[in-house]
């Protein structure tokens, strides 16, 4: 009898399990797979992370505005914050307490190698905005120049100095560890400089050539995400399983479109266009150049006899906008896909910024020796006393001409 009810109740659960009705919400999930991969759309939850993503980038946007209208120190002061954060976060990647606690004051030896990484940096591309600072102070500008001069020398002692600190530190039984973040110091100095220096080289350029390829990274990001959340099929690559073809493609449609409208908007303020030569934070005027004066194009037989417009005014840096466009939106994605792979690599979470003034250096500035140009190399390797020896040369020169003509 025990058998006989054992096994009506074995057939009885088994009927159970047959007879079960799906919940709305499986039918639903089994009708999408049905159609191939599921859109990211139908999934609810992952609305409420759209809404805080939205949130977020919303005040993100406000903040970098604001900043971006303060000017050009504001903003290289936001790249010496975000580049602190990032070499604190990178240094503790590695960190091992059992170790840290027998090599006391250790940590403080990457942070030296991080500030003369900065000073060598920096000293290099805003020297000329340095001096051109300090010329109404005669001891000022003597004490700077002289920093300028020798700041290779500075900062090889000061790099000299931390490698002789760190052999000093070695300890037995921690040598591979110490060797290992010798190695990971140096390596975090050349991703963290290696980008943001040209980045703050493209922002005393003229802030258009920051503010434009930043703004393109954004709207690449912003639509790959909606593009992928609402039309998102076909994956991508398996570094970020979330990223789609289609939200790629979508994405880079409406980058090179607003590369190519963005560059006319933000070619009409001198605020992002003239170029900053000193360190104030005075207002800017400049001629635009031709890069940003509009040029007329005739629309002629390509609209028909009732369109209000015949021509279009085009600046020439739109079209150098488009290849901007290109690059962020094809091939700056890999930058995110690297940081994918980094992030998975450490249990963690600036390729434009490069490509943006490398294009600016070949394709935009002047190639000749121009009179900034120039001045830069007389302030870098002159003393006070040649280039006023030189300015009295050239006013003699000048006053021979006059004299001949």
């Amino acid at each position: 009898m025990q058998r006989d009810t054992s096994s009506s109740d074995a057939s009885a659960s088994h009927t159970g399990r047959v007879r079960r009705r799906r919940q709305p919400s499986e039918a639903t999930a089994d009708g999408n797979r049905a159609n191939g991969q599921p859109l990211l759309v139908n999934d609810r939850n992952k609305y409420k992370s759209m809404l805080i993503r939205t949130y977020s980038t919303v005040w993100m946007i406000g903040g970098f505005a604001l900043i971006v209208y303060m000017g050009h120190l504001y903003i290289w002061a936001m790249v010496v914050v975000i580049q602190i954060y990032m070499a604190r976060e990178l240094f503790n990647l590695l960190i091992k307490s059992s170790e840290e606690k027998q090599l006391p004051g250790f940590r403080l030896l990457n942070w030296h190698f991080f500030f003369t990484a900065m000073l060598y940096t920096y000293g290099r591309f805003l020297s000329r905005q340095l001096v051109n600072t300090v010329t109404s102070d005669h001891l000022l500008y003597k004490v700077v120049s002289g920093l300028i001069k020798y700041q290779m020398f500075i900062c090889y002692f000061l790099y000299i100095a931390g490698f002789v600190w760190f052999i000093l530190t070695l300890k037995k039984k921690t040598y591979k560890y110490q060797f290992k973040q010798y190695a990971w110091t140096h390596m975090i100095l050349l991703t963290v400089f290696g980008q943001s220096s040209f980045t703050v080289a493209n922002i005393f350029e003229g802030i258009f050539w920051f503010l434009l390829p930043a703004s393109l990274i954004v709207i690449n990001d912003i639509f790959a995400y909606l593009f992928g959340f609402f039309l998102g099929r076909t994956p991508l690559i398996k570094l970020s399983p979330k990223k789609t073809w289609e939200g790629f493609i979508g994405a880079s449609v409406t980058t090179i479109i607003s590369a190519f409208l963005l560059a006319n908007v933000m070619g009409h303020y001198q605020w992002l266009t003239c170029p900053r030569k000193d360190l104030s934070t005075g207002w800017l005027y400049c001629d635009p150049g031709p890069m940003f004066k509009p040029e007329h194009y005739s629309l002629g037989e390509w609209v028909p006899h009732w369109f209000p417009w015949k021509e279009v005014a085009i600046m020439p840096v739109q079209w150098h906008a488009l290849a901007l466009g290109l690059f962020a939106s094809i091939i700056a994605p890999f930058g995110g896909f690297f940081a994918s792979g980094f992030k998975r690599a450490f249990k963690i979470k600036m390729v434009m910024a490069v490509f943006a003034y490398i294009y600016h250096q070949s394709f935009i500035a002047p190639q000749n020796f121009s009179v900034e140009i120039i001045l830069d190399q007389i302030i870098r390797n002159l003393t006070y006393e040649e280039q006023k020896y030189l300015y009295e040369q050239l006013g003699g020169i000048f006053h021979e001409r006059q004299m001949q003509s």
